[in-house]
């Protein structure tokens, strides 16, 4: 009985354009299809920012957009999202024309070929995400979307509470004032001091720049976090592919709006790779 009901759906959705809305959000692992119509019905789904709640619905899965509670469904199944550990001593680069290793190493285990989101310097290790998606791509490293990061760096000096302040109170380089998002010291003993910083710029080796701005030179430089996603526990020269929560968080965050007043064209990274990826390091 349930066979014949889903052959006759399946000759609906080619005999109509779109795919039945409840069939979509099964597909893309939400729930069940009879959990999903509860979804629908609750008013839980919105399509394109629209909230749908009638089951007769339909979409075209290759253009709309579908969230569920304000979280974005992945619905292309064919986009690859990998969050690697990147080791320090690798570029952050597909290939490099000074023979120095690159993350080709890091992508063989996926058929699809993957990119950097975004650049980290060859001695900053740290979270780096691949993937297939340029334009997921391309708003994550954009600064008008204000996508934060958060490092900890190892700095030479004891770093005191008025320089933690000056961080977040802004320094100026010699490409133009920058300030912390947010600036907090949680060790500073010895010769040596533990800061951590969270920032949106995307600015060439900003950590570093700021630093040494403020007479703190980093010695070791590790991202743990890029937007939505932490590195946890998971070592260093190591990926994984992201979970459906972590999907959802990124995909929720590369549909949202730049910042008000953000001129896109005016901010596009000079030069970019595959993908759209911006060339910049961190």
């Amino acid at each position: 009985m349930n066979e014949a009901h889903g052959e006759q759906e399946r000759g609906q959705d080619a005999a109509t354009d779109g795919v039945r809305l409840q069939k979509v959000l099964a597909n893309a692992g939400v729930a069940s299809r009879r959990v999903s119509e509860q979804l629908i019905l609750e008013g839980r789904v919105r399509v394109n920012g629209e909230v749908v709640d009638e089951l007769g619905s339909r979409i075209d899965p290759e253009t709309d957009l579908v969230d569920v509670d304000g979280t974005a469904i992945q619905l292309d199944a064919s986009k690859r999202y990998v969050m690697l550990n990147k080791p320090t001593g690798v570029v952050s680069s597909m290939s490099d024309d000074r023979g120095r290793p690159d993350l080709r190493r890091f992508t063989t285990d996926w058929p699809e070929r993957l990119y950097n989101v975004g650049r980290l310097d060859a001695e900053t290790s740290g979270l780096l995400i691949l993937t297939n998606d340029g334009g997921l791509a391309h708003v994550l490293a954009h600064p008008s979307f204000g996508v934060t990061k958060v490092y900890i760096a190892k700095v030479a000096g004891r770093v005191l509470p008025q320089t933690i302040a000056r961080l977040t109170r802004g320094v100026e380089l010699e490409d133009g004032p920058i300030a912390a998002d947010k600036a907090r010291l949680l060790d500073a003993s010895g010769s040596s001091s533990l800061v951590e910083l969270t920032l949106h710029s995307g600015r060439n080796r900003i950590v570093r720049r700021m630093m040494a701005e403020v007479g703190h030179p980093v010695r070791e430089l590790v991202r743990r976090q890029f937007g939505p996603l932490h590195l946890g526990t998971l070592p260093a020269g190591r990926t994984r592919e992201l979970t459906k929560v972590e999907r959802g968080a990124l995909l929720t965050l590369a549909r949202r709006d730049p910042a008000p007043g953000a001129d896109l064209a005016a901010e596009e990274p000079p030069s970019s790779g595959p993908g759209g990826t911006p060339r910049r390091s961190e």
